[in-house]
C-alpha cells in the first residue's frame, strides 16, 4: 500500500537527523539511529528516505527554503545580514548540516536562494551585474557564516553575542562603503576565474583551482 504524507512525521526525522548529525557526524546518522530519535521504525524512515544521502538532501532543501523565507522578509542588505545570523542561531544544528561540504557535490549543484538573494541586494546597492559581485559576495558570506559558527561553537551569550553580531553587520557596511567609493576596492589576483560559478543550480562550479594557485597574487587596485 502507498504511503500516506505524514508532515509531522518527516519534520521529526529530519529534525532528528540533524541533531545526530551535529553531536557526530554521518558515522552517527545511521537509519536506525534517526528511526529511534524520530520515535519511529527504521524501515518508517527507509518508506520516505532511500539513505543517508537522502535524508541529508531533504534536510538541505528544508533549511535553505526555511532560511530564504525569512530574508525575504526583509528590504535591505542589512536586514538580510540579521536575518541570516538570527536564523543561524535559532537553527544552530540544521544550520551545520546545510554548510557541511556546500563547495562539493552535491550540494555544490543545489541553488542557493538566499546567497542569491543577498547578491542581489549588493547590485540594487551598487549596480551592475549579480555575477560582477561574486567575490564581494563572498567575503560577505565568510563573514557571516564565521559570526554564525563562532558564535555556535564557541558559545558566546550576552554581552559578546550581541557585539559579535553588530562587528559583524558593521564589517558589511564598511565593504559597501569601501565598494562605493571610486577605486575604494583593492583586488588580489588571481582573478575570480569565469568557471567559478555559486549558487545556480546545475550551472554551478568550482573552477580550476589548480591554474587559479599557479598565478602570481600581485596586488592590483
Amino acid at each position: 500500500m502507498p504511503r500516506h504524507p505524514d508532515p509531522e512525521l518527516e519534520q521529526r526525522i529530519l529534525a532528528a537527523a540533524s541533531r545526530l548529525w551535529a553531536r557526530g557526524g554521518e558515522r552517527a546518522l545511521t537509519m536506525r539511529a534517526v528511526a529511534k530519535a524520530a520515535g519511529t521504525t527504521t524501515p518508517t524512515v527507509y518508506e520516505r528516505y532511500r539513505d543517508r544521502g537522502d535524508i541529508l538532501k531533504a534536510l538541505r532543501i528544508k533549511t535553505r527554503r526555511e532560511m530564504f523565507a525569512a530574508l525575504s522578509r526583509t528590504r535591505s542588505l542589512c536586514e538580510n545580514i540579521e536575518s541570516y545570523l538570527k536564523f543561524a542561531l535559532q537553527n544552530t544544528h540544521s544550520y551545520e548540516v546545510l554548510f557541511d561540504g556546500v563547495g562539493r557535490p552535491p550540494s555544490l549543484y543545489e541553488r542557493w536562494p538566499s546567497f542569491n538573494l543577498m547578491r542581489e541586494r549588493v547590485r540594487e546597492r551598487l549596480g551592475g551585474s549579480p555575477r560582477e559581485h561574486n567575490r564581494l559576495m563572498l567575503a560577505i558570506w565568510s563573514l557571516m557564516h564565521g559570526t554564525a559558527m563562532l558564535i555556535i561553537r564557541g558559545e558566546f551569550e550576552g554581552a559578546l553575542r550581541a557585539q559579535a553580531i553588530v562587528a559583524c553587520m558593521d564589517a558589511v557596511e564598511n565593504l559597501l562603503r569601501a565598494a562605493e567609493r571610486p577605486k575604494g576596492q583593492v583586488y588580489s589576483e588571481p582573478k575570480w576565474p569565469a568557471n567559478l560559478i555559486l549558487g545556480e543550480g546545475p550551472k554551478s562550479q568550482v573552477g580550476n583551482s589548480e591554474k587559479a594557485n599557479s598565478r602570481s597574487r600581485k596586488p592590483r587596485r
